[in-house]
């Protein structure tokens, strides 16, 4: 299945009603030793993230996906292309005070403690002594780091998912309205990124739009609006779930026993194979579990047709003969 970028005609995806947007963004970097090789690491990008989303961009090793992500922050500039964060352009100051971010590997001072460096973080800001110390308490609470540790331990003492929690905190001091994260749960173990996923949840919920790259392809289907795929600089995909996965209420149904013209009327593409009927079921699932001793009959498995995120992110890469390795 190819699956085609949403079209940029959709009013909801108009620059007006987006909070990025950017069109045909492209990178190129001249190396060698006489500089005149080419290496493009984005190409030709075009791509909406609206209010309040939590959208996703997926993408093997050297996709291009840190690229984009440090372009839309003002962090590097593009070669050609157009577009905006906030309604203003890419790279304008003016919109700093408003965003957050988390870098995959961010640095921090090894001998500060975590409460100084938020503290320091806040001054950046110009927040109040007294609206930082409640920024600090709600967010240390947050993201799970007790007061104590933030307080008294310095940060080169800090284990990967504290280190991770502190820099979750302090993409957050400033309370943004954006938050764009890279690679937020890269690295932690599985309650470490349970309560990462839930924080963007909890973020989520506050109406933030939050912007991030991940490897972890579960955590991704369970929290995000949109998805985007990108693979060797090119946006292959963008779109919700649903949009590329298909609908999540279609089952396919493995069946013992009953009459084929009955069981048809529930699964019209009935098939007979190695001694069980197949299909796909079209009705409500509880109504149809609830007549299978009137058509004398037994369920063997039922699941849901469409395919994972995995599953899909993984045939995108292979329809453009891409391995997940590259």
């Amino acid at each position: 299945m190819d699956v085609v970028s949403e079209s940029t005609n959709n009013s909801a995806d108009s620059p007006q009603s987006a909070i990025i947007d950017v069109r045909n963004l492209r990178k190129v970097y001249r190396t060698g030793f006489w500089m005149n090789q080419k290496l493009v690491p984005l190409k030709d990008c075009t791509l909406q993230v609206r209010e309040g989303e939590t959208f996703g961009l997926l993408g093997p090793n050297g996709a291009g996906k840190t690229t984009l992500l440090k372009t839309l922050l003002g962090i590097i500039r593009p070669t050609s292309g157009k577009g905006t964060l906030l309604g203003h352009r890419l790279g304008d100051r003016s919109v700093k005070h408003r965003i957050g971010y988390l870098p995959e590997n961010p640095y921090f001072y090894d001998f500060l403690t975590g409460w100084e460096f938020l503290e320091y973080t806040a001054g950046l800001f110009q927040l109040s002594k007294t609206e930082t110390r409640k920024r600090i308490t709600d967010l240390l609470d947050l993201v799970g780091l007790a007061q104590s540790a933030a307080r008294k331990k310095q940060m080169r003492r800090y284990s990967k998912g504290m280190l991770q929690r502190v820099g979750m905190a302090q993409a957050l001091i400033n309370d943004p309205e954006v938050v764009f994260l890279d690679e937020p749960m890269s690295g932690l173990d599985p309650m470490g990124r349970y309560q990462i996923r839930e924080i963007i949840v909890s973020l989520k919920g506050r109406g933030k739009t939050i912007f991030f790259n991940s490897h972890i392809l579960s955590d991704v289907e369970k929290i995000c609006d949109r998805i985007g795929v990108l693979a060797l600089g090119e946006l292959i995909c963008q779109g919700s779930m649903q949009e590329l996965l298909g609908t999540a209420d279609l089952y396919r149904v493995t069946i013992k026993g009953g009459q084929e013209k009955v069981l048809r009327q529930w699964v019209p593409d009935l098939e007979f194979q190695e001694g069980y009927w197949h299909g796909h079921l079209k009705g409500e699932p509880h109504d149809f579990l609830a007549s299978l001793n009137l058509m004398n009959a037994e369920i063997i498995a039922m699941n849901l047709a469409r395919p994972s995120l995995e599953e899909f992110f993984v045939g995108q890469l292979r329809q453009r003969g891409i391995h997940a390795s590259e």
